[in-house]
């Protein structure tokens, strides 16, 4: 901890640009790592922040990192045609309290920052979003680390019925509507 005891407390959300724990790998042997904090999105070409990243033909070689989490968001269309804000969707992993999410940093004009890594939406996510963040079980945390572990030897999708869904902003769908 290079940076001092860590003071991980919890919040409701994180925000883009906003500071939030990652464990990032260091010299060392296997598994050796450090728990900062840094900036949620690298400013893009255009300015806006790069908060997911394709993961899909990459190699990543360098700069991996794990992203703390008890949770992540989606959201859909809202189900009422009048409601103007979109339907919005906690997922959690099955058994875990908190989990990580696979993702990179790199230096940036705004100093070190992080995005999280995305995919094809698995089993779980597929029926609310085309695309998904990758979280990974405890047994990957290491080879996520590890830049001699293949990308694609880590970067799948969960088992069906990992990532339990819950309702948090909209109207319920009706009992046995699909939320595309």
């Amino acid at each position: 901890m290079p940076e001092g005891a860590p003071n991980v407390a919890a919040r409701e959300d994180i925000r883009i640009t906003d500071m939030a724990p990652i464990v990032r790998g260091t010299q060392g042997p296997r598994g050796s790592a450090e728990l900062i904090n840094r900036r949620w999105g690298w400013p893009g070409p255009k300015g806006k922040p790069v908060y997911n990243f394709r993961s899909e033909g990459r190699d990543f070689s360098s700069h991996r990192c794990l992203i703390l989490a008890d949770g992540f968001y989606e959201f859909t269309d809202p189900i009422e045609p009048k409601q103007k804000r979109l339907d919005k969707w906690l997922f959690t992993m099955a058994d875990h309290r908190w989990f990580c999410i696979a993702g990179i940093w790199r230096e940036s004009p705004a100093g070190e920052a992080f995005t999280m890594l995305t995919m094809d939406a698995g089993p779980d996510v597929a029926p609310y979003h085309h695309r998904q963040i990758i979280p990974l079980t405890r047994d990957q945390w290491a080879d996520w680390l590890d830049p001699t572990v293949p990308a694609r030897q880590v970067l799948r999708w969960l088992p069906q019925h990992s990532l339990p869904v819950t309702q948090v902003y909209g109207t319920p769908p009706a009992q046995g509507t699909l939320v595309l």
